[in-house]
């Protein structure tokens, strides 16, 4: 799936990577702990996850993510935006819990990291 369809599924708002909406995801990944990520994830994938910080950006970059949703229509500071557009990371901001994000993602025929 591109990252263009994730955004009209998932009604989402671009923070940064509007340039990199052609980017193919593989999977998606739901967690707010950064070491089930790293468990879990895998490369070319996204990642829905309520946390904001920096942590988050540099642990999708070990992990070759290459978008970042946050759920609940958080958005970051602009220093983790920066750091983001920093790594080629397109970050998005949805209005939906994350259940119901990955929902909407699963339905639309992304599947899941395992």
């Amino acid at each position: 799936m591109k990252i263009h369809k994730v955004i009209e599924v998932l009604d989402a708002s671009v923070l940064c990577g509007s340039e990199l909406l052609d980017r193919e995801i593989h999977a998606a990944g739901a967690a707010d702990l950064m070491s089930d990520v790293l468990a879990y994830v895998r490369t070319e994938s996204l990642l829905l996850t309520g946390l904001t910080n920096t942590q988050v950006i540099r642990t999708a970059d070990m992990m070759d993510i290459v978008c970042i949703v946050f759920v609940r229509g958080k958005k970051p500071t602009p220093e983790v935006i920066e750091y983001g557009r920093a790594h080629d990371m397109v970050l998005l901001s949805t209005p939906y819990k994350m259940y119901y994000a990955s929902g909407l993602l699963f339905q639309a025929g992304l599947g899941a990291c395992e």
